[in-house]
């Protein structure tokens, strides 16, 4: 999907964007996928590499832990070569989501269709995301499988949670590339010059 002009970055999404796209995806492991990257600002990479014991206290009673972990081996490495494990504490929706998915007892989480020993790969997750955003006429918007990161951070800034918890939710190390995150409206910048 092309980034539409938005200089490299992914475009922001609504709740009534994730509403369109959800309502294009009847597939429960894609609907998952998709919560899982909205409520945790995680890249996909890491997603597909997620282990049943990473989100299940008990996966025969679809009992989800309390948090997620992103162990640091799937996750992006920092600028200066170190992985960390992250941990997401789930929200109500992930949570139910979780509930209501039936997952295999032990190993990926998304395993491949065709070779369930591995992962899914990103590339096939990102084409099914590719093709509901598009079913939900949201194909020309520069929306990418990043703008759930972007889109998660944003809206944490908005509702005004400081840049160190920020920092903590989502691991990164260094305030500006976090804040490249970021995405200011205009009425954001009215609003802050009428408190002057």
């Amino acid at each position: 999907m092309p980034k539409n002009s938005r200089h490299g970055q992914s475009e922001i999404l609504t709740d009534s964007d994730y509403a369109r796209i959800l309502k294009q995806i009847a597939n429960p492991t894609h609907r998952l996928f998709l919560t899982i990257a909205r409520f945790t600002g995680e890249r996909w990479g890491a997603i597909t590499q997620l282990q049943v014991s990473d989100c299940y206290e008990d996966p025969l009673k679809c009992a989800p832990r309390s948090s997620i972990t992103f162990r640091a081996s799937t996750r992006k490495a920092s600028p200066d070569g170190k992985r960390e494990t992250r941990q997401v504490p789930l929200h109500p929706l992930l949570k139910s989501e979780l509930e209501n998915f039936h997952p295999p007892l032990q190993g990926w989480l998304f395993p491949s269709v065709r070779y369930p020993e591995k992962h899914v790969t990103f590339q096939a997750v990102d084409r099914w995301f590719r093709q509901a955003v598009d079913r939900a006429g949201l194909g020309k918007r520069g929306i990418s499988t990043h703008s759930t990161r972007r889109t998660l951070i944003t809206c944490l800034s908005r509702s005004g949670v400081s840049i160190p918890v920020l920092k903590q939710i989502t691991g990164h190390k260094n305030d500006r590339v976090l804040l490249r995150y970021v995405e200011v409206d205009p009425d954001q910048i009215a609003n802050a010059i009428a408190l002057l």
